[in-house]
């Protein structure tokens, strides 16, 4: 076995790779630049982490969130690995003490914040040290065309001025040819080997929901999931709050999270979510990037994000163990006039208004396609997907109906015109709807034979109704920050009767439908394990998940181990884990197999 498979199977308790995994590896240990974009959950911790161990000396890791540097810290030491961060939460005599084994050899992976890591002190630092190789985590930040640009990343390309012969591997989950070819730039990276494995997140089931009266099809879908942990997404810091004490008023265990929250208060909420002590996080985009908690099985959306990038990253946090999780996003078009508002207050100059208002207009599509999910998003960052139905979204779990639409666009065109020609979407289902606003009754346009000519469909309908008609090319919008919708020619052969124009049927609002099906593993043994895992973790001060992944437990809940040498064989389960946690779980399960008559046939020695 050469060094890098006796590496993986003895510290991180793996047989095997993920895809591109090797290759990148292989190309790291080869001494090559790389550039590696990999979904959320893919294993590109491993891509740095496995050669650091092959190479020996130093490696440093640049992460932008001290949360997540900790939570990295606590794992790679659960397996062994000497590990260590230097960042603003540590004391002067703490810091020191880091530095002295940095120059003794006895530190393998150092994690730093990208204002550290240029600095004067820590150049000087590492470049007394045996820096083997460089890793930049969420590449994606030292773009401008990114979504979560962060000017400090642009001063990164220092570490490959000061160290040209170290490798530097860039690693990123959501990145667009455009935003890869910033990074390399910016970064300096000489002729990098560029890996872009697929954003295809299989275990995650899409799901776009009204958002009209959310709250009570909210709290049935969390009933449904009252073990599993989540991220509820909300746009501002004051519905985090809210959202938060109005599910503690109905029982579940939630936190908010926001960037207005003093910092003990922000980093004890995090700190209980990623313990397992809270369920539920209620949070603001602020939170996402610094969690490294894989057993979360739902990320939840209940105002519509900026775009695309950002919502595939925030979903992304669902599964990252690879066991199945929902993403649901409660939409609204109104939620438009929110965005458009932040892109104005900003003060961008024209063009980046122009690049968030198409990304927000990507965004919308995403919520409006009668098509399926997963296709439009890997469409979105170019990857092709070859089925027409994925069967783990809305749209492919119960297809969409077509009936003949040609009335409705009729009487769509036909209320466009006879208002001027002036108004978009909200304002044209508002008048088709019959809508009582001011705005309406002032423009005269509730005297229009096109008002209330579609109550038979209500206002979200019709505007479902008319984006399905901008996609297909039977009307046309303006676009920009005030988009006007404008007939055309194919408008005026849908009024002559020479073109049918087939549309979407509207579906009812109802509940999302809770998992069914019996599970393939000893769920009381599972449970069991879980509630061991816990008390275990407390006593070490860390996360449930750095001691075993649910997928662990599930094999231990499936093959009974019953000796350490099977134990070793269960996902996960590397020589250090055996040997600080191995008897504690199996004890656990022998107790289980007597308590339940599972004798020695049914498991593993």
């Amino acid at each position: 076995m050469d060094a890098k498979h006796t590496a993986l199977e003895k510290y991180f308790g793996y047989t095997s790779f993920l895809p591109h995994q090797e290759e990148i590896v292989d190309a790291v240990l080869a001494g090559r630049d790389v550039l590696a974009v990999m979904a959320t959950g893919g294993g590109k911790s491993l891509c740095y982490q496995l050669p650091a161990l092959v190479f020996g000396g130093l490696t440093v890791v640049v992460s932008p969130l001290i949360a997540l540097m900790k939570d990295q810290v606590d794992g790679l030491r659960a397996n062994g690995i000497p590990a260590a961060t230097i960042n603003s939460s540590l004391g002067y005599g703490e810091q020191k003490i880091v530095e002295r084994v940095i120059l003794e050899g006895r530190i393998r992976i150092l994690y730093v914040s990208p204002e550290r890591a240029v600095q004067p002190f820590f150049l000087s630092l590492i470049a007394k040290a045996d820096v083997r190789l460089i890793a930049i985590d969420e590449a994606h930040c030292i773009s401008m065309w990114g979504h979560n640009f962060r000017p400090e990343y642009r001063r990164l390309r220092v570490l490959k001025e000061r160290f040209p012969t170290v490798p530097v591997i860039a690693l990123t989950a959501t990145a667009i040819p455009a935003v890869q070819n910033d990074i390399a730039v910016e970064l300096a990276l000489s002729n990098p080997a560029r890996f872009v494995g697929s954003f295809n997140r299989k275990n995650l089931t899409y799901r776009v929901v009204p958002k009209a009266r959310y709250f009570p099809r909210l709290v049935a879908y969390l009933n449904e999931h009252k073990n599993d942990a989540g991220i509820i997404y909300c746009f501002s810091q004051k519905a985090t709050v809210e959202l938060a004490k109005k599910l503690q008023d109905k029982g579940f265990s939630a936190l908010p999270y926001h960037a207005g929250l003093p910092d003990a208060v922000r980093a004890e909420h995090q700190e209980a979510f990623s313990r397992g002590d809270v369920a539920i996080i209620c949070a603001t985009v602020a939170f996402g990037m610094g969690i490294d908690k894989p057993d979360v099985r739902f990320v939840i959306h209940t105002d519509l994000p900026k775009d695309i990038e950002s919502y595939y990253q925030e979903t992304g946090r669902a599964g990252r163990d690879g066991e199945p999780g929902d993403c649901i996003l409660y939409y609204s078009r109104g939620d438009y006039g929110t965005i458009r508002y932040i892109i104005e207050k900003e003060g961008a100059d024209a063009t980046q208004k122009d690049v968030a208002y198409r990304k927000v207009g990507a965004m919308l599509d995403y919520c409006e396609t009668p098509g399926c999910r997963r296709k439009f998003l890997l469409a979105y960052f170019g990857e092709s997907y070859p089925e027409e139905r994925c069967g783990a979204c809305d749209r492919c779990e119960t297809p969409v109906k077509v009936f003949d639409g040609t009335e409705v666009a009729a009487a769509v065109i036909a209320c466009i015109r006879e208002t001027g020609e002036r108004f978009g979407a909200s304002y044209i289902a508002d008048v088709l709807a019959g809508s009582k606003s001011a705005r309406v009754r002032e423009n005269g346009h509730d005297r229009l034979s096109a008002y209330g000519s579609g109550r038979g469909y209500t206002r979200d309908q019709w505007l479902l109704f008319i984006q399905e008609m901008v996609g297909k090319g039977f009307v046309a919008s303006t676009g920009g920050r005030y988009p006007v919708l404008v007939s055309n020619d194919r408008s005026r052969a849908v009024l002559a009767g020479k073109n049918p124009v087939p549309l979407a049927e509207p579906r009812p609002e109802g509940v999302v439908a809770p998992e069914t099906g019996e599970k393939d593993y000893d769920e009381p043994l599972f449970l069991r394990l879980r509630r061991l895992r816990k008390v275990v973790a407390d006593l070490d001060h860390v996360p449930p998940f750095v001691v075993f992944h649910d997928r662990s437990l599930k094999e231990m809940a499936t093959y009974y181990p019953t000796t350490g040498v099977a134990l070793l064989e269960i996902y996960g389960v590397s020589e250090a884990k055996l040997k600080r946690y191995g008897r504690k779980f199996l004890d656990a399960i022998d107790k289980h197999c007597a308590e339940h008559g599972i004798g020695p046939e049914q498991r593993r020695g």
